[in-house]
């Protein structure tokens, strides 16, 4: 039996891939598992910890409806990877300047940036198809123009960076020493401001029906309805402009690798996958919206990527199609500590010693993703051996966090 438990305490039972679960992420589960929408039953990665409503590392399989508050704020964050030609000794010995290099062409952190960089034809081919479309979501929703500050400069200047918190670039060496870029990004703040009109939107729904909702980040539309087309509309914009904003930030490291170590050619291996996103899928013969918190899709011959924290391994995938699962896995290693308390807990100090030998910051701003903070990525990885085999393990020799 692959299934390390299986709860039957709610509605649905809840499949989790994992003995290492924390109370309040069961009980997470089992609010979801209660829901009459949710069919037939809740999948949890190894990965899995608490969330806000919905649990980190959940795959949440509904009929007719969807959760806003389940698939977030960060839509369409992800990860995107490519293997070069370069092997481990054509890296300079002192990567500091590669770093500066990264952080110089790539913009990080939540500050605005100049617009300009996405200007000529990068801005024609990226920016202004997903303009069109966006024009259109927010003359229905113009609340969404309000919540961020000059809205369209906005999502154009934010086109190509990185953001904060747990989002990263790294440079990695694989078990044949290929260097591989791999980054984690999502849809930035038009997407965080998409996901919470949605989110309120969803709220008032429930009031209005009067359902009544063991949290109310579990609050949901229903197929048919206009606010549920309108979702599908914006969700499926931010979770296209995800996309385009990880191939951007590859275009430009890749540019930046080239510059300063010397040429090379990409080797065939490129995966760009969203970790935080619905889709419509069929399992079992049943149409289902299949809404993946922390959780990429695993469908069999699949390949995706299964970041480890700053200073753990990280895994290229291929799945194995695990029908119990949705055909998913994991997303990561999962936070065993919240970002508040891994600050209290550990310093600089710590930082440094638990990431020596890559070159990262190392100062009190980034302590909060410190590797302590997160579960060990070799224990999740022995969980899921029923959903992916491994094709590459990477370490990383830079990783530049925003």
């Amino acid at each position: 039996m692959p299934i390390a438990q299986s709860l039957h305490k709610a509605r649905v039972p809840v499949y989790i891939f994992t003995d290492d679960v924390d109370h309040t992420a069961i009980q997470q589960l089992l609010n979801i598992a209660s829901l009459n929408i949710v069919h037939p039953h809740v999948a949890a990665m190894p990965d899995v910890h608490a969330g806000v409503g919905a649990t980190v590392g959940s795959v949440i399989p509904t009929r007719a409806a969807i959760i806003p508050g389940a698939v977030g704020v960060d839509i369409g964050c992800g990860m995107n990877a490519v293997r070069t030609t370069l092997t481990a000794s054509q890296l300079p010995d002192n990567l500091a300047k590669l770093r500066s290099a990264l952080e110089a062409e790539i913009p990080v952190g939540f500050r605005q940036h100049a617009w300009n960089r996405m200007r000529g034809s990068a801005l024609v081919r990226v920016g202004k198809p997903l303009n069109d479309r966006l024009d259109k979501i927010v003359a229905k929703h113009k609340s969404i123009m309000r919540m961020l500050p000059k809205f369209y400069q906005t999502w154009i200047c934010q086109l190509g960076t990185l953001g904060g918190g747990n989002h990263f670039i790294e440079v990695c060496i694989d078990e044949e020493q290929r260097v591989w870029i791999m980054l984690h990004s999502g849809s930035r703040g038009v997407g965080n401001v998409i996901g919470k009109h949605f989110i309120w939107a969803a709220r008032k729904e429930m009031w209005r029906h009067q359902i009544h909702l063991p949290d109310k980040d579990l609050s949901y539309f229903t197929e048919g309805s206009e606010l549920f087309d309108d979702y599908i509309e914006a969700v499926q914009w931010a979770q296209d402009y995800a996309l385009a904003n990880r191939s951007e930030m590859m275009r430009r490291a890749l540019a930046v690798l080239e510059k300063e170590v010397t040429s090379f050619k990409l080797d065939g291996e490129a995966i760009n996958c969203h970790h935080n996103y619905v889709s419509q899928e069929t399992h079992n013969n049943e149409n289902l919206f299949i809404t993946r918190k922390g959780a990429i899709s695993a469908r069999m011959g699949e390949m995706g990527i299964i970041p480890g924290s700053m200073g753990a391994r990280s895994y290229i995938v291929r799945g194995k199609g695990n029908p119990e699962s949705f055909c998913s896995c994991s997303h990561g290693a999962g936070r065993r500590m919240s970002r508040g308390e891994a600050r209290e807990t550990f310093d600089a100090d710590d930082l440094a010693a638990q990431t020596q030998g890559i070159e990262c910051r190392k100062d009190k701003g980034v302590v909060d993703e410190i590797p302590a903070a997160y579960k060990d990525i070799d224990a999740v990885m022995a969980h899921q051996h029923d959903l992916v085999e491994v094709v590459h393990t990477l370490r990383q020799v830079v990783c530049i966090k925003g």
